[in-house]
């Protein structure tokens, strides 16, 4: 596995982790604490999409 699908993971799984929490949270009743966790494993996933090389790096003239 390349550098960059190890990166891709790691963010994956943190989204997890961030989507386990809140259907705890969600369970307890806590919903104001689930919702954070909810937005905090979108990012996570949004992350984990934007991981690699980026077309405008690649074509920016330096």
């Amino acid at each position: 596995m390349d550098a960059i699908q190890v990166k891709k993971q790691a963010f994956l799984k943190e989204a997890g982790y961030f989507f386990q929490n809140a259907s705890v949270q969600a369970d307890e009743g806590d919903l104001q604490s689930s919702a954070g966790l909810i937005l905090k494993a979108l990012d996570k996933e949004r992350r984990a999409r934007g991981v690699g090389p980026q077309v405008l790096h690649l074509i920016k003239t330096r």
